[in-house]
């Protein structure tokens, strides 16, 4: 499921998007088109062969249940924590790179692009946590894998497939990952790690980053 659903993002980018020297970073457009056929064409039916699987394999008690008050504490203490890793990285990607290309993304315009882009961040957020944080941590713990490691394995493919926003990209994520993963091992609340995910996602949109 994996290879189906995250590693396409391997190939369309590397680890160093852009060419060194170049005058001007690259740029991801915000295109609503693009972001609601994305959204409806994939994270949506994404979602849906997830929450099918673990119903399949353990009925509906497998599923998340609905938000409670350790979701919004969740939130309260990973949205900051990604916010400071995010601008850490920043930082330093800034003094260890200059003069090369960086990926950068197109700030929405208007009221129904940021309508569009909230809505396409919160599901991605929920996709790659229901799928990373909650889904694989069934699994490995069906296959006997410990905790430890198993958090590793499922931090070192949240990375992974974020490889195509470069080096410095794929390091956010890896700490992101930790963060989010050692949140949700203390609070069990899906909920607020994929709304910290989502807010942090339109963050990076709305500031044109």
């Amino acid at each position: 499921m994996y290879a189906v659903l995250f590693l396409p993002g391997l190939a369309s980018g590397g680890f160093f998007p852009g060419k060194a020297g170049a005058e001007e970073p690259e740029t991801i457009r915000f295109i609503i088109s693009q972001e609601l056929n994305r959204t409806l064409g994939f994270t949506a039916p994404a979602l849906a062969l997830i929450g099918y699987l673990l119903i399949l394999r353990g009925g509906k008690s497998r599923l998340p249940g609905s938000p409670r008050s350790g979701d919004f504490l969740s939130l309260a203490i990973a949205l900051p924590g990604l916010l400071g890793l995010g601008l850490i990285i920043s930082l330093v990607s800034s003094a260890f790179s200059a003069g090369t290309s960086v990926l950068m993304v197109e700030a929405p315009k208007g009221v129904l692009a940021i309508i569009v882009m909230f809505f396409s961040c919160l599901s991605t957020g929920y996709l790659e946590e229901f799928y990373f944080r909650y889904y694989l941590s069934l699994r490995f713990k069906q296959a006997g894998l410990g905790n430890s490691f198993a958090v590793g394995l499922s931090v070192l493919l949240f990375s992974l497939c974020h490889i195509y926003e470069g080096l410095w990209g794929a390091m956010n994520a890896f700490l992101a990952g930790i963060l989010l993963s050692l949140v949700y091992k203390k609070y069990r609340a899906l909920h607020g790690i994929a709304w910290a995910h989502g807010l942090y996602n339109a963050f990076i949109y709305l500031n044109g980053i």
